[in-house]
């Protein structure tokens, strides 16, 4: 690769996504985040906040503070962590509400599993980065702490022992509730793919940053990496379907109650299989999941990716396909193609992920406004009716496929 590509990603990330969010997300009223912003970059006072937002915020900005081994990062870190402490963190119970209203008194207060995975990604991240760049030597220990406190909660009270994988929320005390649903636009059901997707990450990060604090406890390490090992096999053997793509919502037993095909779910757990395989270094493992990433990465190739106009597809639903070139959709579009790559080396990935790259950098990101917008069409033409941030966009999807990229290939410091 030539070293404009990864000065264009650094830039993208640097100058454009981070700054955006630092400007615009933070409600210092209130001590939390915006729920909303539109595409002027207006804040609605009014939203609710979730803890998936605070969560994505904190992991993005100490996973820069770690790449670029600058401290300015762990300003929006910090503010994140109090956040999501002072606001979500359910002193009575454990783990974190799901909402809470702009004051920060709890609005949702279940426990959906989607949100305690992100809570637990990113405070790992963070305790990371604590070590590494701030050079604390107790906090970490707290962080840390908090989010195997987080893994333990998810085991005991949302794996699923009989069929594996993990179940979509419980009540507010842990009990199972009949509230399951994610959000309006999920279907009611016992288990779902993104939920178990990121179960998975957050439990590869969980896995990769705790022996940073903890280096003499290996047990530990072992028992999250037993956790994740399972999971990898569910999500290979159960949710990965036998047409290379995965099912989106199941019943319990895995039995499927769907019939969409979501491309960026199918493209980013082609990485994210890869990335959780070779993070637990068990060579049988890695042996039998890197044909499965390479495989789902070639059908995304073939079917996802719009070649003529470098765009990445939103999903297929009853025969109908959406053209729609969702901003995280772009994101793992490249994370996943780059992946491909570099298990293979075929210039046809490589060709995928610079035009993808291509077609963020003219039509995905806003020159104007900043960031990057939520929708645009096969023409290149905005949905301004999405919001360009809050509660399901902030600096996660997009920083991360430019921090992959960037500590994958080295090119942090172009």
């Amino acid at each position: 690769m030539d070293a404009y590509f990864y000065k264009s990603v650094k830039e993208e990330l640097t100058q454009h996504i981070l700054p955006y969010w630092e400007k615009y997300a933070k409600d210092t009223a209130t001590g939390g985040f915006f729920g909303n912003i539109d595409n002027n970059n207006i804040q609605d006072k009014n939203e609710s906040r979730t803890i998936v937002m605070t969560s994505r915020f904190l992991w993005a900005y100490s996973a820069a503070a770690r790449l670029f081994k600058e401290t300015s990062y762990l300003d929006m870190a910090e503010y994140a962590f109090t956040a999501m402490m002072h606001q979500f963190f359910d002193k009575e119970n454990g783990g974190f509400f799901w909402s809470v209203n702009p004051d920060g008194t709890p609005c949702v207060l279940k426990k959906q599993i989607y949100g305690e995975a992100f809570a637990t990604y990113a405070l790992s991240e963070y305790a990371a980065a604590l070590v590494e760049v701030k050079k604390e030597t107790l906090q970490p220990f707290a962080v840390i702490d908090k989010a195997l406190a987080m893994f333990s909660l998810i085991e005991r009270y949302a794996r699923d022992l009989e069929y594996g994988g993990y179940v979509e929320a419980c009540a507010e005390n842990w009990k199972p509730t009949a509230d399951l649903r994610l959000s309006d636009k999920d279907i009611d059901c016992g288990k779902s793919m993104n939920t178990n997707l990121h179960v998975m990450e957050a439990y590869t990060n969980l896995y990769r940053n705790v022996a940073i604090v903890y280096p003499e406890q290996t047990g530990t390490k072992q028992l999250i990496g037993k956790a994740l090992e399972a999971l990898v096999r569910v999500t290979a053997t159960k949710i990965l379907q036998k047409n290379g793509h995965l099912g989106v919502y199941f019943n319990k037993d895995w039995s499927r109650i769907d019939n969409e095909i979501s491309y960026g779910h199918d493209i980013e757990a082609s990485w994210l299989l890869w990335e959780a395989a070779n993070e637990l270094a068990d060579e049988k493992l890695m042996s039998e999941i890197r044909p499965v990433s390479i495989r789902m990465a070639m059908i995304e190739l073939e079917e996802g990716f719009d070649k003529a106009t470098g765009g990445f597809e939103n999903t297929f639903i009853n025969g109908m396909q959406n053209k729609t070139r969702i901003w995280w959709n772009q994101a793992e579009a490249v994370n996943g193609f780059y992946t491909a790559w570099e298990l293979t080396g075929g210039d046809n990935f490589k060709e995928a992920f610079q035009l993808v790259w291509k077609w963020i950098k003219e039509h995905q990101s806003d020159t104007k406004n900043g960031d990057w917008f939520w929708a645009v069409d096969e023409n290149g033409v905005p949905d301004l009716t999405q919001p360009k941030g809050g509660n399901w966009k902030t600096a996660y999807h997009n920083a991360r496929c430019c921090m992959e990229l960037l500590r994958r290939s080295g090119n942090e410091d172009c």
